[in-house]
């Protein structure tokens, strides 16, 4: 990667679309700009509706856009999703080099030789994570580069999609006048920025909780073991508190982030708050106290249904510990009642960068890092063009998918 590269990363999520550019200067990443704009057309993290989608995706782009002064052509775009499923393979290659040392084409070889595996028809590989290379059968190799050898093996996980989710999240890039760089899973992209060496290696499970949905994923062995999603998240509680307080969806949300909290030991009964009831024109005074025992229920429901989701993935023994990200933990006692729900060691992760710092970006911020991190070979940058986003024209939708099929096709000669 050249020394000043822009890398701009693309989280669809069910109540925003966040755009994040980030500068990679000498290896060190600043984040230089942020575009978020609300998200139409997606529910439960499933896109219902491309139109809205594509206006939505286009918004936060020119968010993005306006506070740096650059025109924005290729991003890295986040994916997740029940869809997604995880699966081991090996890869094994002869070194090449005449004088036996591995080299950056040895291990593109092997990386794509375990790509070679069995899939049904309608599911599409997205990521492929290394957990160790063996050189001439000796394990735990981390990066092999530079040593002597014969044979290079590599024991990868492959993170595979359906087919329909990936390309209609692709069309909606497109469509919005976008080249897509590559599609990357957001739990991998988030653990890279939320997790620490050692919790990767001693087992911890990430849960992100978003808007529609709550994504657990295991980390184990320094590497991604687990991973699925649950159709619950902070959406949930903004209806029931709309529900509970007899008003409108939106007013509920302005409410719960100004007054919210998750749990009712460390709500105030002195903050006092009027809303406005529907089918009248009448306000109603309510107190912290009121909100919390609202909230408290549900957010306690999503940490139960997290604890089970780990037990049924089999790893309800082998934790050592959660960490807890994105934009539904930043409401005030989420950590305290997951503490007491979950029975283990808590923390709230967020990126550590001006402007970002709220759990909320850590897929964003993630995938900056995970390419800067493991993709610098595909380094991006932010070059002005010639077509119309408003319009989507041919001109710029087009190549990415032909580009997309041509590397899909690659990948098998």
């Amino acid at each position: 990667m050249s020394s000043n590269d822009i890398i701009v990363s693309l989280d669809i999520g069910t109540s925003k679309v966040r755009a994040i550019i980030g500068e990679i200067n000498n290896g060190a990443i600043n984040i230089i700009g942020v575009g978020s704009a609300d998200s139409e057309g997606i529910r439960k993290g499933a896109i219902v509706d491309i139109d809205q989608t594509v206006q939505s995706i286009r918004n936060a782009v020119e968010h993005a856009e306006r506070m740096v002064g650059i025109q924005i052509s290729d991003v890295y775009v986040g994916i997740q999703g029940n869809h997604i499923a995880l699966q081991t393979n090996r890869g094994v290659v002869a070194v090449s080099n005449e004088d036996r040392e591995i080299g950056e084409e040895d291990i593109e070889r092997v990386i794509q030789a375990a790509k070679v595996v069995a899939l049904p028809p309608e599911r599409e590989i997205i990521n492929l994570v290394p957990k160790q290379f063996l050189v001439d059968g000796l394990e735990g190799i981390s990066d092999p580069r530079g040593m002597i050898g014969v044979r290079l093996e590599v024991e990868a996980t492959i993170v595979t999609g359906a087919k329909t989710a990936i390309h209609n999240l692709m069309r909606c890039v497109e469509k919005a006048g976008l080249r897509i760089k590559s599609v990357i899973l957001m739990s991998l992209a988030s653990g890279v920025m939320s997790l620490t060496k050692d919790e990767k290696t001693i087992g911890t499970v990430l849960t992100d909780i978003g808007a529609g949905s709550t994504t657990v994923t295991i980390y184990e062995q320094g590497s991604i073991a687990a991973t699925s999603t649950l159709p619950i998240g902070g959406e949930y509680v903004t209806n029931d508190i709309a529900y509970g307080l007899r008003t409108q969806s939106e007013q509920a949300e302005k409410i719960k982030l100004k007054y919210g909290c998750a749990f009712v030991s460390d709500a105030a009964e002195e903050v006092k708050f009027k809303v406005t009831r529907m089918g009248s024109n009448l306000e109603k005074e309510f107190s912290q106290v009121d909100l919390a025992s609202i909230v408290e229920p549900r957010m306690q429901e999503i940490f139960q249904l997290v604890r089970q989701e780990v037990r049924r993935l089999g790893y309800g023994d082998k934790v050592n510990g959660y960490v807890l990200t994105g934009g539904s933990v930043t409401m005030p006692g989420t950590l305290a009642l997951a503490q007491a729900e979950l029975e283990s060691s808590v923390r709230i992760a967020l990126p550590d960068y001006i402007g970002v710092r709220d759990p909320a970006f850590s897929s964003g911020v993630g995938m900056i890092q995970y390419v800067s991190k493991y993709m610098g070979s595909r380094g991006t940058s932010a070059v002005k063009k010639t077509t119309n986003r408003k319009t989507g024209s041919t001109a710029s939708s087009k190549p990415g998918m032909f580009e997309r099929l041509k590397s899909m096709f690659n990948e098998f000669i």
